[in-house]
């Protein structure tokens, strides 16, 4: 069965075929590999392509944890009822919370500013590892809740866009 994606902005179709995955972006040339995924506990997989090893986590609201970095993806079932939708669909407040218990590094932005899709946020420490939160979409930084320095738990608001 084929599906239609929304991966970090980008609309794609997607197929698993027993143990191939098929993936393609518009525009973009077609991409076969090995595929293979085992839960790894409630919202986590494993995932090997070609033998390279993913870790993922799905998150709330369309986001996806892959190996430290986090964005929006979509998958949707082209024979439903909801359809695609585009990139910029999204609107209203949105918060950036953090994604694991951790300390507050850097923050790259401030109240007041405009800041693009993809564009870095804050730098969270969690686990040995820096991950930079990333803007899910464009838009303007409403609050900076972030201070440098600072731990934070998981699901605590980091900022809020708008």
């Amino acid at each position: 069965m084929k599906f239609e994606t929304q991966i970090g902005g980008h609309a794609g179709t997607l197929s698993i075929d027993a143990d191939r995955l098929h993936y393609q972006r518009e525009g973009g040339d077609p991409v076969a590999c090995e595929f293979s995924c085992e839960q790894a506990g409630e919202g986590a997989y494993t995932v090997l392509l070609n033998g390279a090893s993913y870790q993922i986590v799905l998150l709330p609201a369309g986001e996806v944890w892959v190996n430290g970095s986090t964005f929006r993806a979509e998958v949707f079932d082209p024979r439903g009822l909801r359809g695609r939708r585009g990139p910029d669909s999204e609107t209203g407040r949105k918060s950036i919370a953090a994604l694991m218990p951790g300390r507050i590094v850097r923050v790259l932005v401030e109240a007041g500013q405009t800041v693009e899709a993809g564009q870095g946020l804050v730098v969270v420490e969690a686990m040995k590892m820096q991950n930079e939160m990333k803007a899910p979409r464009a838009g303007k930084v409403a609050q900076v809740k972030a201070q440098p320095g600072t731990t934070v738990a998981a699901g605590e608001v980091l900022l809020v866009l708008e």
